[in-house]
């Protein structure tokens, strides 16, 4: 189970300093690629990617060096709670086609807060 959560860790981490940096740092290339940026304020967007990037963080590196491995799970149901809020805008915007990638997500996520809370702490 060690080694699924962290193999799911990893690809969470991935997908989320990837998607947090262009939200971050690259707003045009996002506002030209996501519809639902061009609907909200630059702060907003950028605030959203520093959150996403600290959540991908917060779900390797506490566990890893063994420093306060509890932020792991707490970032995980971070990272969720997001995925979760995400699914409901694109439900509201009618994106339907973003759900499911939005819902994979969400349930990695969830995977994780679980199994490094409950299962392998």
């Amino acid at each position: 189970m060690d080694v699924g959560l962290w193999i799911v860790q990893a690809l969470l981490a991935v997908v989320f300093l990837l998607a947090g940096a262009m939200h971050a740092f690259r707003y045009e290339a996002a506002k030209k690629n996501l519809p639902w940026v061009k609907d909200l304020p630059r702060g907003v967007v950028m605030l959203d990617g520093a959150v996403e990037i600290l959540g991908a963080l917060g779900v390797i590196l506490p566990r890893l060096t063994s420093i306060l491995p509890v932020l792991t799970p707490l970032a995980a149901a971070g990272l969720a709670l997001i995925m979760a809020v995400a699914i409901f805008l694109h439900a509201r915007r009618k994106e339907y086609s973003a759900i499911g990638l939005t819902g994979l997500l969400f349930l990695m996520a969830a995977f994780v807060a679980y199994g490094r809370w409950f299962l392998v702490p």
